[in-house]
């Protein structure tokens, strides 16, 4: 599709399934995000979110029965921290990163960056940026912007200005890109092409849209629809070698029956062959090499026009 500037964000061909290259000849791609997050609503994490008996089981029980199933089946994930949870978390950060996962950035508090300032957004960029490297001893190379159960989108915020930042902050990807089922280039000017890498984001993969309660009967309840929208996309991606993501949060996949829910669905996915499981930013590394946007944006100028009250 051609470019429309603050349309499209990338030149909108996905990349075809026989040029996928994996290292070591990997048939598939599997992807892990754990949310760290307990913001609640698009003001972020707040002292209100710390206090709950649901925070309390996240930070301690939920993440600790997550770490656990992720070391049994050998996987590496990639941990989305707002600033605010590293410094509460504290050591537990490095730990995390110790036993090969990623820390990466989601923001100060989490927060809707939307309506502020590009100085504000930049002043709070570079916040997060100091802390994730205080906490862990390496500044973070990826930066999230998952949903919150109180937006009024599912797929997360971002300004005029993030990706632009992040880009001159030295970040190397954006988490959650809804554009492709494959990274993909976010480009933010047509006539330089600059661009930085997006990682695939889906929600229908996110168990926050499927758990939100512990109980059933609420009506919020539906983990079983979720093991299926994750077997079908992850055979399906199998098949024609490309990436499958899947997004975790403690406070909603670290109940017993939940865990025996998500350790049958891994042992399954492990039982093909041919899975190469990086972080994001192993996964994004390989694409840059790859993929570079120099050689593989096609962009077109737009036939389009705008016409005065028009929303295209």
């Amino acid at each position: 599709m051609p470019w429309k500037n603050a349309y499209t964000i990338s030149d909108e061909r996905s990349i075809q399934d026989a040029a996928v290259r994996w290292p070591g000849d990997a048939r598939c791609c599997v992807s892990i995000t754990i949310d760290l997050s307990l913001a609640a609503g698009p003001e972020g994490i707040r002292a209100a979110d710390l206090g709950t008996p649901v925070a309390r089981f996240a930070i301690e029980e939920g993440l600790d029965s997550l770490l656990d199933t992720l070391r049994r089946h050998r996987l590496r994930a990639t941990f989305a921290t707002p600033a605010a949870m590293a410094r509460i978390l504290g050591p537990r950060i490095a730990a995390i990163r110790a036993e090969g996962h990623e820390i990466a950035a989601q923001g100060l508090r989490h927060e809707d960056v939307s309506g502020l300032s590009r100085d504000d957004e930049k002043a709070r960029l570079d916040r997060t940026t100091a802390v994730i490297a205080e906490a862990t001893g390496q500044a973070p190379s990826g930066w999230f912007s998952l949903p919150r159960q109180g937006d009024p989108y599912a797929n997360g915020t971002v300004s005029p200005h993030t990706i632009d930042l992040l880009i001159d902050a030295g970040y190397r990807y954006f988490g959650n890109g809804l554009a492709d089922d494959a990274p993909h280039w976010w480009v933010t000017d047509f006539a330089t092409r600059r661009a930085l890498l997006a990682m695939p984001y889906y929600y229908h993969f996110d168990d926050q849209f499927f758990c939100m309660f512990p109980q059933k009967g609420t009506g919020l309840e539906g983990p079983e629809m979720l093991v299926r929208n994750w077997r079908a996309e992850f055979a399906a991606q199998h098949a024609r070698g490309r990436h499958f993501h899947m997004t975790l949060h403690p406070q909603h996949m670290g109940w017993l029956h939940r865990l025996r829910m998500l350790d049958g669905f891994l042992g399954w996915m492990r039982s093909h062959d041919g899975l190469w499981n990086p972080t994001a930013s192993d996964c994004a590394a390989h694409w840059v090499a790859t993929y570079p946007p120099e050689a593989h944006l096609r962009l077109e100028p737009s036939i389009w026009q705008d016409h005065p009250g028009s929303l295209s």
